[in-house]
C-alpha cells in the first residue's frame, strides 16, 4: 500500500472514530467523494469536531471561516494532502 493510501485509510478511521459514525467502515468511504452534504453527508458541527481532532492528533490549525479550510475538507484525499504537508515531525 502506498503511503498516501495508508494515510487515507488512517484518516477514514479517524473520521469514523471522531464522529462516532456507527455502521460505517473505512471501505465505505470513497477517498474522492465529498465529505459534506452529498457523499458522507457531514455537517458544520462535524467539521468543527474534525478540526479539533486534526489539531489534537496532527498538530494542524485551521481557520473555521477560511475558503482554504473548506477546500481541505472537500474529501478524504484533500484532507490527506493537508495532513501530509502540515504534519508535525514525529
Amino acid at each position: 500500500m502506498a503511503p498516501e493510501q495508508a494515510l487515507e485509510v488512517e484518516l477514514k478511521q479517524f473520521i469514523i472514530e471522531t464522529l462516532n459514525l456507527e455502521d460505517v467502515k473505512p471501505d465505505d468511504i470513497d477517498p474522492a467523494a465529498p465529505l459534506f452534504v452529498e457523499g458522507l453527508g457531514l455537517d458544520s458541527i462535524d467539521a468543527l469536531e474534525l478540526g479539533v481532532g486534526l489539531q489534537k492528533k496532527y498538530g494542524i490549525k485551521l481557520s473555521a471561516d477560511s475558503a482554504e479550510t473548506k477546500k481541505h475538507f472537500a474529501s478524504v484525499r484533500a484532507l490527506a494532502t493537508l495532513v501530509e504537508t502540515n504534519r508535525r515531525p514525529a
